[in-house]
């Protein structure tokens, strides 16, 4: 038997596939139809590596497999072609990223051609052709139309050597996760998807998909629900409030202290002169942490006192305002109520400070451990509410704060609404007009696409 070799078989039926257009697929409505596709890849200029080959291979399989038994197969492919990569790269070389990007989909399409894989290219699509991004920018402008798509000033981690706004998930110790250079938080105007509007139809409907209930749980804890109370602290001896978001109101007589996030903007505000620098110190270092650093529960909790007091609604006492990175500004109100006795990163922080615990949930009797206590039980300590349960307690307390004026139920989501302006040039252009006199202004559907400046 003659020893099989690749380079005189594959290229030969490859062609012959080609000419035959084996792969187009042919409208048959006495067919199934089928569609397969993997995730569009972004062309480097290294071409592709042996991800991509594993991961088409398995596409390609199952699409063969349908074909198989009869069915009528799309396998399209598309190229993710807009981003930073793209951008740097021409900014390097001088060459516009349009022109990089047609010689890179040139070699991947080569190569994939060369795996064989059962492509229809006839439906080939590309990200950064404007009779593509045409579309994307409808539904941008239908999104605006109904308020879905919107504008506001952001705290965002910018880095200034690739001029781009980036997601917690790209900033490691402080710098950017692509260059390396130090990365600082600023705020800027950016548009955002207000995807937020869907949390409750999101978990009411996680139940019913047919996934692994580690990915379910995994949903509905990014999510994130949390029901609880806003509740004013009115800052002593000003007119200043600070509204905290709690989901244990139970609890208000037992907070003995207040925290803000080191972005709140009343931290720099309420801090006395004599301690001003180095509270602003401590700031300097915390915004630089990301929100996954600061939410690490094992690391030892900082914080700064700020020299001012606020006034708990419920007992009337002095209360010591903190800040620490422990609370983050962009979960509830950027403000807490510390509740030593019965939470454990607040029994931490004071049992490093030295500020009061107060117990004000009685612990079971057969609770033989020392410290915090995080369960639920009959009040104590709690005036009027003493003896009531927990959860009698928690409705019974915010109906008091709401005829006092000092709070009200709240509902709030750890997901947050999607940020979506994050490319620079290399990107498709969000059809927005900036009018002096009407504002922010969709481009009419008959006017699209707006097109790159090239």
């Amino acid at each position: 038997m003659k020893r099989y070799n690749p380079s005189e078989i594959e290229p030969k039926w490859q062609q012959i596939w080609e000419d035959q257009k084996v792969n187009e697929v042919v409208a048959d409505p006495s067919k199934q139809k089928v569609y397969v596709s993997g995730m569009f890849p972004y062309p480097s200029g290294a071409g592709m590596h042996t991800g991509h080959a594993f991961s088409y291979s398995i596409v390609d399989a199952i699409a063969r497999f349908h074909r198989q038994h009869g069915r009528n197969v799309l396998n399209p492919m598309g190229w993710d072609t807009f981003g930073l990569p793209a951008e740097n790269y021409a900014i390097k070389t001088g060459t516009a990223p349009a022109v990089v990007t047609a010689q890179n989909i040139e070699n991947f399409k080569k190569q994939f051609k060369r795996m064989g894989v059962s492509i229809d290219w006839s439906r080939e699509i590309n990200t950064s052709d404007p009779e593509y991004y045409r579309w994307t920018q409808w539904i941008f402008t239908k999104l605006f139309e109904k308020g879905l798509a919107y504008q506001k000033e952001s705290m965002q981690w910018w880095c200034p050597v690739d001029k781009t706004v980036l997601a917690n998930e790209q900033v490691e110790s402080g710098h950017c996760w692509r260059c390396g250079s130090e990365v600082e938080k600023k705020s800027m105007k950016q548009w955002f998807f207000r995807i937020t509007n869907y949390a409750e139809q999101l978990l009411d409907e996680i139940p019913d998909l047919d996934w692994p209930q580690k990915i379910k749980t995994a949903q509905t804890n990014w999510i994130g629900k949390s029901q609880g109370a806003e509740i004013d602290f009115k800052v002593d001896g000003t007119d200043d409030i600070v509204t905290v978001f709690s989901t244990r109101p139970d609890t208000l007589f037992g907070a003995t202290f207040v925290v803000l996030a080191p972005e709140h903007p009343l931290a720099k505000k309420l801090v006395s002169s004599e301690i001003r620098e180095s509270v602003n110190d401590y700031i300097t270092v915390a915004v630089k942490k990301s929100e996954i650093e600061r939410m690490n529960e094992n690391r030892e909790k900082s914080g700064v006192f700020t020299g001012s007091y606020a006034i708990n609604p419920a007992s009337g006492e002095k209360v010591p305002i903190w800040i620490a990175d422990y609370v983050l500004s962009g979960y509830g109100t950027g403000a807490i109520m510390a509740v030593p006795a019965h939470d454990e990163r607040d029994f931490a922080f004071a049992e490093k400070y030295s500020l009061p615990i107060v117990e004000v949930i009685e612990k079971p009797t057969d609770d033989t451990e020392t410290g915090m206590y995080h369960g639920e039980g009959p009040l104590i300590n709690s005036d009027r509410f003493d003896g009531m349960s927990s959860s009698d307690a928690r409705e019974e307390i915010v109906a008091w704060l709401e005829e006092q004026g000092t709070g009200h139920s709240q509902i709030t989501y750890k997901m947050r609404d999607w940020l979506i302006s994050r490319q620079r040039y290399w990107g498709a252009p969000i059809p927005i007009i900036h009018c002096d006199e009407h504002g922010a202004v969709a481009v009419p559907e008959d006017q699209l696409p707006v097109v790159l400046p090239v």
